[in-house]
């Protein structure tokens, strides 16, 4: 079984930790293509920031905005994907029943 520490923020700053403990281990295909999805909406982001301090058009960073919400949004589904595939199924096979709650509390959170 391995512990996982767990970080929540509340609404108001308040920040909760605490672990979760998993009998199922963790396999990730797409590691390599969400680091690189991730890498690529950062230096979006940092060009979006040097929009900004230049003065740029405000609809000009809205639709850069959009851009990377769009790319986070993809990313997120292909960790998703990922996780559906090879982490719940290995955690349903293994008895794991908390991990089931742990992707819907994520999703939840991830569609706010």
């Amino acid at each position: 079984m391995r512990e996982h520490p767990h970080t929540h923020i509340a609404e108001d700053g308040t920040v909760y930790e605490h672990v979760h403990a998993h009998t199922h281990a963790h396999t990730h295909q797409n590691t390599k293509a969400v680091l690189n999805r991730l890498s690529r909406a950062i230096g979006h982001m940092e060009s979006i920031r040097r929009m900004v301090e230049d003065g740029r058009d405000c609809s000009e960073v809205l639709v850069q905005l959009s851009a990377v919400k769009a790319a986070i949004n993809n990313t997120a589904k292909v960790i998703l994907k990922d996780h559906i595939e090879h982490c719940l199924v290995d955690a349903v096979e293994s008895g794991d029943h908390e991990a089931l709650e742990e992707l819907t509390d994520a999703i939840d959170r991830f569609l706010k």
